[in-house]
């Protein structure tokens, strides 16, 4: 079952330390934008992910062309697709071994989630990091 309840939130945002962002957006008026810099500015370090501007920076950080590409270990992907292209990302995050999705706003894939799940990663879906810690005072990573 993907994580629902504000307990087990909270506790997944406070383990996460580094975040790939799937789907970023070096455009200012994309939603992906604004969130990951205030990921950033919670002190998350967020990883951009987009193969159509693979080699460029976001907010200081060079943008891969996929998750494979990413040397360091994630604890978290949050997927910025629509909800059919989110099972490839979290099909993606399994195999990188992450050790979470997290699917955005109005991205829902329940056979991806199930396949997360038993591949022993956390999962939720159809929310927002950006508008949860804040809501629920998850305090700035150190």
């Amino acid at each position: 079952m993907p994580i629902t309840d504000d307990a087990g939130i909270k506790a997944l945002l406070e383990e996460a330390r580094t975040i790939a962002l799937v789907g970023a957006s070096d455009r200012p008026d994309r939603p992906s934008y604004g969130v990951m810099k205030r990921l950033q500015d919670h002190g998350y370090r967020v990883i951009p992910v987009n193969p159509q501007i693979t080699g460029e920076h976001i907010h200081g950080e060079f943008v891969f062309r996929d998750l494979d590409q990413l040397g360091d270990p994630i604890d978290l992907v949050d997927i910025f697709r629509n909800s059919a292209a989110a099972g490839e990302a979290v099909d993606d995050a399994i195999r990188i071994g992450a050790k979470a999705v997290w699917m955005q706003l109005g991205v829902v894939n329940e056979a991806a989630a199930a396949r997360a799940e038993a591949a022993g990663l956390k999962v939720v879906m159809d929310r927002c990091p950006a508008i949860d810690i804040p809501r629920l005072g998850v305090a700035p990573v150190a």
